[in-house]
């Protein structure tokens, strides 16, 4: 959309959200070798939604399996696939996010694009991963639009690169804290005195609470979005750090204390999920060969990335909702935060730098 390559991201405004420096590009991307890929599925008046699929690397994944892990904040949600990578601490297919109910025919669409990928002509099990929020308000849930179609698009346009943020993919038609929520990201990069790791962020905003940015009372200010809790969130974490399976959960739940900052309440119909992966190389399961062992980082090494996945964390929901465009589905009009009236509040709490 034209008008949503026009709104501006978080930092563009002046916020710096806390103490670490974001990547080249800011995006979950800056993590080497993931791609990203979005189909947006807008039709007549009703039709509202999308995937978005997000490939810890381009190759087979079956073949190249990455350590994983899924922490649940709340289970009030669908995430096919989370035991399995619980259980094995791997993840073995590309993470798709859409809508509640296409949640199936997501996951169906992409082991038939597993299926068909050279090398897995023997393979008889394959564990999709994917997970959803309900954009139901601002798209014909129940139609249940997306097919393989859509996963096979969005698969095949996954880049390294730019992430494009806001009312795209699985964020076409979903709402946050009241006003159009949508996909966003951000980036952190540790220093080289600790580690110099990048840990990028991707989330799917649909949820709610009382928004703040970066303290300032933004929701109670504009009047918007208090007390409308219920929703859900996907946060999906990356990183080159060489962590196992245990470590990449703790991982994912710092990530909850990001949503914190930003104003969520948790509320009892939030499904809030985190799903957590390494690229590190020497960590990958391959399926043709043994695994060797390798060094992992240690507990006491995990604090840094721990602060580094809640900056990344909040700063990719300000950015899903300042990229993402007011959006009119089922006779429904959801406003876009507004982006004048957010400034002056935030100048008036010295937010901005």
């Amino acid at each position: 959309m034209a008008e949503q390559n026009q709104r501006p991201r978080a930092r563009d405004l002046g916020i710096v959200v806390g103490s670490l420096p974001p990547g080249p590009l800011n995006a979950i991307t800056d993590v080497s070798g993931v791609a990203v890929g979005h189909a947006t599925l807008i039709r007549g008046e009703d039709i509202r939604t999308g995937v978005t699929a997000i490939l810890p690397h381009t190759g087979n994944l079956f073949r190249e399996k990455v350590p994983g892990a899924v922490f649940i904040g709340n289970a009030f949600g669908k995430l096919i696939g989370s035991t399995q990578v619980n259980e094995l601490g791997e993840i073995e297919t590309p993470i798709l996010l859409t809508s509640t109910l296409n949640v199936w025919r997501v996951a169906d669409a992409l082991v038939d694009y597993m299926l068909a990928l050279p090398g897995n002509e023997n393979v008889r099990s394959i564990n999709p991963v994917v997970a959803e929020t309900n954009d139901g308000a601002l798209n014909d849930i129940r139609s249940r639009p997306v097919g393989r179609e859509e996963v096979f698009q969005a698969l095949r346009n996954a880049r390294g690169g730019p992430v494009e943020e806001g009312a795209v993919g699985a964020g076409t038609g979903t709402i946050a804290f009241g006003f159009k929520g949508g996909i966003g990201t951000a980036s952190r990069r540790l220093p080289e005195a600790q580690g110099g790791w990048t840990v990028g962020v991707l989330v799917q905003t649909n949820y709610g609470g009382d928004l703040r940015i970066c303290g300032a009372p933004v929701g109670r200010e504009l009047r918007a979005g208090s007390g409308t809790g219920d929703g859900s969130v996907i946060v999906v974490i990356a990183t080159d750090a060489p962590l196992d399976a245990r470590n990449l959960k703790r991982l994912a739940a710092r990530s909850m204390l990001g949503l914190g900052r930003t104003g969520s309440s948790g509320a009892n119909g939030s499904g809030d999920y985190a799903i957590a992966f390494s690229t590190a190389p020497e960590l990958r399961i391959y399926a043709d060969r043994p695994r060797q062992p390798a060094r992992v980082l240690s507990n006491e090494a995990m604090s840094p990335l721990f602060l580094a996945v809640i900056e990344a964390t909040e700063e990719a929901v300000y950015n899903s909702l300042f990229r993402a465009v007011t959006t009119t589905g089922r006779g429904r009009t959801v406003e876009a935060l507004p982006i004048e009236a957010t400034i002056e509040i935030l100048r008036r709490y010295r937010v901005l730098h």
